[in-house]
């Protein structure tokens, strides 16, 4: 399958045209490894080592979508991984928006601000963000990557009025979780059954990377 192939398939299941096109100019390929460059545009996860994947096209796309995504949003990524969500979500918020994206994984992070180092509104952190990083909220979105057992209140917390937080949650089979935020008030809702790798807890180094340029 080719990248034309792949979005035209993403359009058949229901994907809306901005997440079309930011896909279409966020190219996959720039963020996996070359081994997997003959699987780059299958719809399905592809390893990025140290236990981590890239996650399938269609679930990034619907994770975004679901995430309601406005110029200007200020968002918080839990879960960096190969930076190609980062990537695509820069491209819906634009240059007045704000991503923080923190990934446990040391290896993972540093890769990642490689990839992303022409994108000026990305701040990459190599971190513990379990509980979210509350020295930037609050966020207009939180995304979490990886599945936790179950979403911890500090990320409620550091979500805006009016926000939306969107994670797959359960310790095997997950459900994507839509929680919306209103006067302090969540309205949660499921929104279907994934596959994610679990959310790492440790000590982290908080080591917070500078922003990218």
């Amino acid at each position: 399958m080719n990248k034309k192939e792949l979005i035209k398939k993403l359009e058949d299941r229901g994907i809306r045209k901005e997440i079309l096109e930011v896909m279409g100019k966020v190219d996959r390929k720039d963020f996996i490894s070359e081994g997997n460059s003959d699987e780059v545009y299958e719809d399905h996860p592809l390893s990025i080592g140290y236990g981590q994947t890239i996650s399938q096209p269609y679930t990034v796309a619907f994770m975004l979508q679901e995430l309601e995504l406005k110029k200007g949003d200020k968002v918080l990524e839990i879960g960096t991984g190969s930076g190609w969500n980062a990537a695509l979500i820069s491209g819906i918020i634009g240059e007045k928006g704000k991503i923080y994206s923190a990934e446990i994984v040391k290896e993972l992070a540093e890769k990642a601000k490689e990839k992303l180092k022409n994108y000026k509104n990305i701040v990459v952190l190599n971190t513990d963000a379990s509980y979210g990083l509350a020295e930037y909220a609050p966020y207009n979105k939180i995304i979490l990557t990886a599945a936790p057992n179950k979403i911890a209140e500090e990320f409620k917390e550091q979500l805006a009025d009016e926000g939306i937080l969107l994670a797959p949650v359960g310790e095997y089979a997950q459900k994507l979780i839509k929680l919306t935020k209103r006067k302090n008030k969540f309205i949660e809702m499921e929104k279907g059954d994934f596959l994610f790798v679990p959310l790492v807890n440790g000590t982290g180094n908080h080591t917070n990377f500078t922003p990218l340029s």
